[in-house]
Order: C-alpha cells, then structure tokens, then sequence
C-alpha cells in the first residue's frame, strides 16, 4: 500500500495533523521550538508540508503535544515513513517545482490562468522544448530534454482511462498570438490545443484582446482541488527563484471568485475553440 502514496500529499495531512495537535495543546509554533531547541520556521514547514519529517520529529512533537494514544503516535509515525518516499518525478533528478508536481499528481481538478503561454498540461513536446530554451537560456541541452519528459509524464493524467484529472484552463489571447518555437510548432500546438479541449474533462476558454482589462491581468496562477475533503484546496503561484503556495481557505476564496469573472468574460467553449482554430490557420499560411 505504502507503494502508492503520494510523498507530497501525505506530508500535507500529516502537517495538518501536527498543526491540529498543537493548537489542542494551546501551544503557539514558537513555543513547541524552544521546547525541541529548534527554530520556528522548521515547525513552520513542517506543519505546511514543504519539508521531510522524520519519525524522530514526530515522536518529539507527539511528546511535547503529551499524545497519549499510542494508535495515534504510530498512525503518524507510518504517515512519516510514507511521506518519505519518493515519487516518481524524483527518478529525473532534482526537479525544482517538485512540490507542485506532487499535488498536481493527486488533484481531482485544476484551474488554470496563463496570460502567457499554453499550459504545460496541453503543451506538444516541440513546443515544450522551444518554451523552455527561450525562457530558461542558461539551461544545457540534457536539463531541457528532462524538463520535457517531466511535463510529457505529467500529461498522462490527463490521457488517464480512469479518473482523469478535470482541467479548466483559461488563456489570455496573447498565449495564441506568442510564436513560440516557429509557426510550425505554433500549428501543431494550436491544433493540439483544440484537439485536447474536445475531451470531455478539458475546458479550454480564450479572453480576445478585444476584452480590454480583466481580473487576469495580474498574472498566471492556478488552483488545485483533491478528492479528499480533508485535503485543502491550494492556490499555486510560480516564481523565478521560489513558488507560492497558498491554502488559506480566504485566499483560495478570493482567487476562485477572481477564476469565476475570468470564465464569465472569456469566450464559451464553442467560441473559444473557433477562435483558436483560426489562429492555427494564420500560422499555416
């Protein structure tokens, strides 16, 4: 069983957990430091689930919280040794959006903005490619190529036969208009694009120019839900030098309102899919 977990999802519930553990103790992060002699910030992320917990850190905290249920100490201690596992994006080295990864992998839904580009999710390999030389000069040829294959496995759960993941992307007409890579790859992409929209868990909606200012403008973003209700839903923000993630349910509220007035002033599907095919026209010629 152990085999099946998700590393990032169950240091997610374990922190939850702990969390919980914590505040029924009354006990503030700081407080729960000085006891262990260790700084803030490790309580921090290990009750956010963006650092490794040992089965030694959970029996400190189980220790420090006063659990007496040896049930609970032992869930929590295997829940540890789960976590510690590894996924199957860590076999291609040190990805740095690992983290993300391993939610995508487990959500049931994903909400999508790009004002930029087409979403690794519905990229072609060539596109991919020319994408990530572009923004990424610096890269050597062998970190592209696993960059590449790193977003081509990710695209399986969209091609999943069973429970695939529901994928709502919205795009900036700009992402359309961008040449990346040539106006071949650009075809391609754009027909892949329209291709993959006629799936029945894939929506695909484009905001035109025309459409003037719009809550998007801020910038890319996307939200990220799971089929177990005690997993929170996290908004996620890339970054050049680190991702933002966020789980407060008021700003994952504000961020699927700000989602809600996207998909209201874009294109329908129909609209959107003729929109797209018409570009993909433009590149031919």
């Amino acid at each position: 069983m152990a085999s099946n977990v998700n590393p990032t999802v169950r240091r997610r519930r374990l922190g939850q957990e702990l969390r919980r553990l914590r505040e029924l103790k009354g006990m503030t992060a700081e407080e729960v430091a000085e006891r262990l002699l260790v700084s803030q910030s490790k309580i921090s992320r290990l009750e956010n689930g963006r650092r490794s917990i040992s089965q030694r850190d959970v029996r400190d905290l189980c220790g420090v919280y006063e659990v007496e249920d040896h049930r609970i100490v032992d869930s929590l201690m295997q829940m540890a040794k789960d976590s510690r596992q590894q996924g199957w994006w860590h076999s291609f080295g040190d990805i740095p959006y690992s983290v993300y990864i391993g939610l995508e992998t487990d959500a049931a839904s994903l909400r999508v903005y790009d004002p930029q580009v087409v979403p690794g999710l519905l990229q072609t390999r060539g596109y991919a490619e020319s994408l990530i030389n572009g923004a990424l000069p610096e890269t050597t040829p062998s970190d592209i190529d696993k960059r590449v294959q790193v977003r081509m496995r990710r695209q399986e759960r969209i091609q999943a036969p069973d429970n695939p993941l529901r994928l709502w992307t919205v795009l900036d007409e700009a992402a359309l208009r961008r040449t990346v890579g040539g106006r071949g790859i650009m075809r391609e992409q754009l027909e892949h694009l329209v291709e993959q929209s006629q799936l029945p868990h894939v929506t695909v909606q484009v905001i035109p120019f025309e459409m003037g200012a719009h809550p998007g403008l801020n910038g890319q973003y996307a939200i990220l839900e799971f089929p177990d209700a005690a997993d929170s839903s996290v908004v996620y923000i890339e970054g050049v030098t680190s991702d933002l993630y966020l789980e407060k349910a008021n700003d994952v509220q504000k961020y699927s309102v700000m989602y809600e007035h996207l998909r209201a002033q874009a294109l329908n599907v129909d609209q959107s899919r003729q929109f797209i095919s018409e570009i993909a026209k433009e590149y031919a010629r």
